[in-house]
């Protein structure tokens, strides 16, 4: 029973892993910002919540949501925190 389980949860993980494996870019005046989900997923050890609230799914992402969440959990982990490091011409 317990081979099942750990099973399970190691087929979710890796199918969880696979799903979010999405590169994202959004368009803004000041420069495209490029979001490799994976890469952000394993800097934030797998907390979902970090930036997901609830079950993990995909959400609008605003400038003013970016720019508190984002920018923050950057400052906190060593990430860009000037525009260019994020926005790109």
């Amino acid at each position: 029973m317990k081979r099942i389980v750990v099973m399970l949860l190691a087929a979710g993980f890796i199918a969880s892993t696979a799903f979010a494996a999405d590169v994202v870019t959004y368009e803004a005046k000041n420069g495209t910002v490029t979001f490799d989900h994976k890469v952000h997923q394993e800097r934030a050890g797998g907390d979902c919540a970090k930036c997901h609230e609830g079950t993990p799914g995909k959400f609008e992402v605003s400038k003013d949501f970016a720019h508190k969440t984002c920018k923050g959990c950057h400052a906190e982990m060593n990430g860009p925190t000037k525009c260019g490091g994020c926005h790109k011409k």
